[in-house]
């Protein structure tokens, strides 16, 4: 059954993120977003996500192959889309961003995890600073805020309902049905298409 559901949603241009944001998750990610815009430069890709985040570095493989392909990407976020997981919705195509009713979303600032003798750590700190400073530029590039405001919101934990994450910018519009994230109606075999 498994298998069956992935050839279908590969078929229909589609892409899953569920869970957490991992090494092995955002390269199977990376490789079936390179896959599919090397079938079809033009046609739209969706990408379905429902991760409370994770690895920082393993998402930005997904959002530099979402920046680097010609074929629009849409990203649909549901249940939750925390962290990663919303930057990663949010680096969709303008336009094609889309929550469904219920979902959650979440930004933050990383998390540091800073760890080892006092050498290490401090290298470590110049790496988060590093790293958040291109978190947030990414972000207001694909919210349309200033870099200073994403800051100051990702200080703390905030928390956005669909309706709130397209007041914010974090996606354009709230899903009303399956039709406004799927690509087009799949054909099924001895159908005669649509």
């Amino acid at each position: 059954m498994l298998a069956r559901t992935r050839a279908r949603l590969a078929g229909a241009r589609v892409v899953t993120l569920f869970g957490e944001t991992t090494g092995e998750t955002c390269r199977r990610v990376a490789a079936e977003l390179l896959v599919h815009a090397d079938e079809d430069p033009a046609a739209p890709i969706t990408l379905l996500v429902d991760s409370p985040g994770g690895d920082v570095f393993a998402g930005m493989i997904v959002h530099d192959v979402m920046q680097a392909i010609p074929a629009p990407v849409r990203t649909v976020a549901l249940g939750i889309a925390a962290s990663m997981g919303q930057f990663l919705v949010t680096s969709g195509t303008p336009g094609l961003r889309l929550a469904m009713p219920h979902t959650r979303m979440l930004i933050h600032q990383p998390l540091s995890g800073l760890q080892g003798v006092a050498e290490d750590i401090a290298i470590q700190s110049e790496q988060h600073i590093l790293t958040r400073r291109i978190l947030f530029e990414a972000q207001a590039r694909h919210i349309g805020r200033p870099v200073a405001e994403i800051a100051a919101d990702s200080d703390r934990d905030r928390w956005f309902t669909a309706e709130q994450a397209v007041a914010y910018g974090l996606v354009d519009a709230v899903a009303g049905s399956w039709r406004d994230y799927l690509p087009e109606p799949v054909a099924r075999p001895g159908s005669g298409g649509q």
